[in-house]
């Protein structure tokens, strides 16, 4: 059920329209016209995206994402950028861009949603995808840095 929202309408036909096999249709859509339909429908249907789990208008930080949409955002941020790069990606490509990422969007994010993509992301550039996305590391590494503030708030 991983982006079901993709075959919306909303979605589908942006997607459509504004692909061109390099970059993702928003970002496409973006440089026409500033904003993308299908970005905001997506978000507020995808809990695997940071941007589901922040409330703009409230003063709140976003909360901790559960550990099965926090790993999913992990792999799908891989994926991704496998996709994107093909033949050019390199273990330490997600790191890279996710700490050019960060400096724009970190604040919409809980701490520990940083701090473990980051520790993620690090890990895989050093040790390579298969040896870090198995699920005893990604429990143990969700554990070690979002459960201990789990239990705190509780």
């Amino acid at each position: 059920m991983h982006d079901w929202s993709k075959f919306s309408p909303t979605e589908f036909w942006e997607g459509v329209k504004y692909f061109d096999g390099s970059f993702s249709p928003i970002r496409n859509r973006k440089k026409e016209v500033g904003y993308s339909e299908a970005q905001l429908h997506h978000l507020g249907r995808n809990k695997h995206h940071y941007g589901y789990w922040y409330d703009y208008s409230s003063p709140v930080a976003a909360p901790p994402m559960p550990y099965k949409y926090l790993v999913e955002m992990v792999c799908d941020g891989l994926a991704a950028g496998m996709i994107y790069e093909g033949k050019k990606w390199t273990k330490d490509y997600q790191i890279k861009f996710w700490k050019k990422k960060m400096e724009r969007d970190a604040e919409y994010m809980h701490p520990t949603t940083v701090a473990f993509a980051t520790a993620v992301f690090e890990e895989v550039a050093e040790k390579g995808v298969d040896a870090v996305i198995t699920r005893e590391n990604m429990r143990a590494m969700y554990e070690q840095y979002v459960g201990s503030v789990l239990r705190k708030s509780v």
